[in-house]
């Protein structure tokens, strides 16, 4: 039952990452979703939480999220 809750709350927070303006918003919601990620599947925190922020900061370059303007 608990991980079907983190696993709800990650995708909540990757949906909720492509709403956010800008590059430092998207960065700690991705970072949270890297926690998130990390309790799911055991991993180190600190790696996963650097990965989602990046993956966060990133998104818009890469064309994956565009930030309402």
């Amino acid at each position: 039952m608990q991980k079907k809750s983190i696993i709800i709350a990650a995708v909540a927070t990757f949906g909720l990452a492509g709403c956010l303006d800008t590059d430092v918003e998207r960065g700690v919601a991705g970072a949270g979703a890297g926690l998130v990620g990390a309790e799911v599947l055991g991993t180190d925190p600190t790696g996963t939480a650097l990965a989602g922020a990046a993956i966060g900061v990133l998104c818009d370059d890469a064309g994956v999220c565009r930030p309402a303007r």
